[in-house]
């Protein structure tokens, strides 16, 4: 019995996934999306650590769904 609760388990957990990851990309073509986007890349701009530059910049759009 111990291994069914296991399986549901893992069967939650891969639901919830899924549902988390259609979420972000219906979200992120979505105007708001676009803007909390580009939001956070200011805020990253503007650390005095990281600097997003032209070509990190360019992958991180390739990675949009």
């Amino acid at each position: 019995m111990s291994e069914n609760k296991h399986k549901d388990s893992r069967r939650k957990f891969f639901v919830t996934a899924g549902v988390t990851a259609g979420a972000v990309a219906v979200v992120s073509q979505t105007p708001l999306g676009t803007a909390i986007a580009e939001q956070a890349s200011t805020m990253i701009e503007d650390s005095k650590g990281y600097k997003l530059s032209d070509h990190v910049r360019k992958y991180y759009k390739t990675t949009l769904v």
